[in-house]
């Protein structure tokens, strides 16, 4: 398991909800952390890691050491925003890209945990931040397509880039071709 980068197929995946909850779903919750700790993130979707499902992990201390701030969410809907918010962003899957995004100020969503009990978390500044970015995530949405005219012009070089590299990566062999990528995906969603 690695995260992906940007312009990996997984990313642009609206996933599909989780069913059931069994020691798989554990398992790659845990190796998601350890993956989100190593670069450093507050939060990880699904398929920023090639799984096509709706779970996410965050820890808004992003410190290993402190498990107790650890929390993952299954099948999570934003059921209420409120308020606006501008604030920079980056993604673990577009490294050291970053761009100010406007959010709701604050959240109410609707998810399960990993005990499968239904839970309503309410969010304010960086937790509806980090809240609403994940979940676009699921989506398969982007920060970068929620920047204004200003930041895509500013970014898009850097956008440009991560695609180039991407392709030569595939090129080279490192990467799957993006069709067999998407068999791969579906393959996974049929066992949801």
């Amino acid at each position: 398991m690695k995260i992906v980068l940007y312009p990996h197929p997984a990313l642009r995946r609206k996933c599909r909800p989780l069913t059931s909850i069994d020691e798989k779903v554990r398992d790659h919750v845990r190796r998601m952390f350890d993956l989100m700790y190593e670069a450093r993130g507050l939060g990880l979707a699904a398929n920023q890691v090639g799984l096509p499902y709706q779970f996410l992990i965050m820890n808004l201390t992003a410190d290993p050491k402190q498990p107790e701030n650890e929390e993952v969410y299954i099948n999570p809907v934003i059921v209420e925003r409120k308020g606006t918010q501008e604030g920079e962003e980056g993604c673990l899957s577009l490294p050291e890209l970053y761009g100010k995004v406007r959010r709701a100020k604050n959240v109410k969503v609707h998810a399960y945990n990993l005990k499968g009990e239904s839970v309503e978390i309410t969010a304010s500044e960086l937790a509806a931040r980090v809240w609403q970015h994940e979940v676009d995530h699921l989506h398969g949405e982007l920060f970068i397509d929620k920047l204004g005219p200003v930041g895509k012009f500013n970014s898009r070089a850097s956008v440009k880039e991560f695609e180039r590299r991407y392709r030569k990566a595939q090129e080279r062999g490192e990467i799957p071709p993006d069709a067999e990528i998407e068999k791969q995906l579906d393959a996974l969603e049929a066992l949801a």
